[in-house]
């Protein structure tokens, strides 16, 4: 295509290769494992410029690239700035008398359901604009109303912490940036703010309304209430399911199911395991995960052992640090089982959680597939890596948690007990992926319940996990065999570097 970006592509060996070339197919074996731990897919990509023709040709054999960046840090632009940041690191630099006018990665996309989804919206495909009507305007009327005057303004957002984006709209048509990254080094909050400036400068205009994630201490969030402008906050998984009715140009009523690992929510937990029901100017929590507590906050992120030790706390109280035998307790010292079991006991720095990419750590720590995690969603993608074919679910409970005052209606919430309980059992009898796969089919199961109970024809998939192509696609199967509607992400990525759209239909909605 045009857009040539990166593509996962599972990876396999020629069988004839594999009979005739053992020990060639060995080194192979050890390359890909070398440039994919863990991994089925490798990210496959097509010279798509004149240079990379002419030294692919000379080569005449596929190459290992990386991107010309640290770790958590934005592309280097700058051949002086290259020589700085990667001197260590890369032997030779090709430069240019030419100078690069902006930072942008390459796109990474995934077959989804037999099409295209984008997980990373860069080059080739930024920054070309959604297209979206001017709700709200009467055309009849000459004076416009309250609605129509913020329609017409120039709004920008920023985005969130993760995986971050910036967006500006103009009229009618919203233009999503290229992929910028975590906010979480100097270098790339000040790749954000260029971009911002950039924005400005390449489209002429200058903003008059900023929407932003709705917690308060993101850089992005601080950033965008620095700018002396209207601030609108938006709910992080409300931006995400907007973000995915834009791209499918769908209108409200909507069942809304955004899950992922992290997002401020209205109550100050941490949400991620949420069901929204999406009308014309807000929208309503109709369901949740069960929460539980993460000891250590962020750090459980990086430890799904944490996260896995808080569930169980959930269902068994203190009683959970003795039980040796579950991997998640035997990865710890008796020392660290101490602290954490104060931390719980006490509600220290233990915030509470509805996320549901939480909950795949959890469950990955719990069969023993991953510990302690080197990059984001490592445990929860080894966790769809390993699923075996079966047909087979987990009993789980949806029940009613009485009246919620934020949604002003009966809060649903998945009770994964049953879930967990069987999974232990599991454990002595069946393979990992089996239970695997056990996991993920109940998680469709509640998603069909959820939206039967509801009665809302459309349903949308937004949120980091639906990047899990196992849970994505059977789900969509799944509801289109009940005469649901499903959506999802095609161009506009499903995890956090889409819900800078999201927040500018937010702004729209607004009255």
């Amino acid at each position: 295509s045009p857009e040539s970006p990166i593509v996962l592509l599972e990876a396999r060996i020629n069988p004839v290769f594999q009979k005739n070339r053992v020990s060639e197919m060995l080194e192979v074996s050890e390359m890909l494992e070398t440039v994919a731990p863990g991994n089925p897919y490798l990210g496959v990509m097509l010279p798509y410029t004149p240079l990379h023709h002419l030294l692919m040709a000379e080569l005449d054999f596929p190459v290992v690239a990386t991107s010309g960046n640290l770790s958590d840090e934005p592309i280097c632009i700058d051949e002086g700035e290259a020589l700085e940041r990667l001197g260590e690191i890369a032997d030779l630099f090709l430069v240019h008398n030419r100078a690069i006018a902006r930072p942008i990665d390459d796109s990474v996309v995934r077959i989804m359901f037999g099409r295209e989804m984008v997980l990373r919206r860069a080059r080739g495909y930024a920054p070309l604009p959604i297209s979206v009507a001017k709700k709200g305007i009467n055309s009849n009327s000459e004076i416009p109303t309250q609605t129509s005057r913020l329609l017409l303004k120039n709004t920008i957002a920023v985005g969130g912490h993760l995986k971050n984006t910036v967006a500006a709209s103009i009229k009618n048509q919203i233009f999503l940036s290229q992929h910028i990254g975590d906010l979480e080094t100097t270098a790339a909050f000040e790749c954000f703010k260029n971009i911002i400036t950039s924005f400005k400068k390449l489209y002429e205009f200058e903003p008059k309304i900023v929407a932003c994630d709705a917690h308060p201490d993101y850089l992005s969030s601080k950033f965008a209430r620095d700018l002396n402008i209207p601030v609108i906050p938006v709910q992080h998984h409300y931006a995400h399911v907007l973000s995915c009715m834009a791209e499918n140009d769908i209108e409200a009523p909507v069942l809304g199911i955004a899950w992922d690992g992290t997002g401020y929510g209205l109550d100050g937990t941490i949400w991620g395991g949420e069901f929204l029901l999406i009308n014309e100017t807000s929208f309503q929590r109709v369901a949740r995960f069960r929460p539980f507590q993460l000891p250590g906050g962020d750090k459980a992120v990086k430890e799904p052992r944490r996260v896995a030790l808080g569930l169980l706390y959930e269902l068994f109280g203190s009683e959970v640090f003795s039980f040796k035998y579950l991997p998640p307790v035997a990865a710890f010292s008796d020392k660290e089982l101490s602290v954490i079991k104060t931390m719980l006991q006490k509600n220290f720095n233990s915030p509470t959680t509805s996320s549901a990419g939480r909950l795949f750590d959890a469950v990955s720590a719990l069969v023993g597939i991953r510990q302690v995690v080197s990059f984001e969603g490592q445990g929860a993608m080894e966790l769809e890596f390993s699923c075996e074919k079966t047909e087979e679910k987990y009993a789980f409970q949806i029940v009613e948690r009485g009246y919620c005052p934020l949604s002003k209606n009966s809060l649903l919430e998945f009770n994964w007990e049953p879930m967990v309980l069987e999974i232990i059992e599991d454990k002595s009898r069946l393979s990992k992926g089996a239970i695997a796969a056990k996991f993920h089919n109940t998680l469709v199961e509640v998603i069909l319940e959820v939206a039967k109970i509801v009665g809302t024809e459309k349903v949308v998939l937004s949120g980091g996990c639906f990047q899990n192509k196992y849970l994505l696609e059977r789900a969509i199967a799944f509801l289109q065999r009940e005469n649901f509607l499903p959506y999802w992400h095609q161009r506009v990525p499903p995890n956090d570097g889409g819900i800078a759209l999201g927040q500018i239909l937010a702004a729209r909605r607004t009255p």
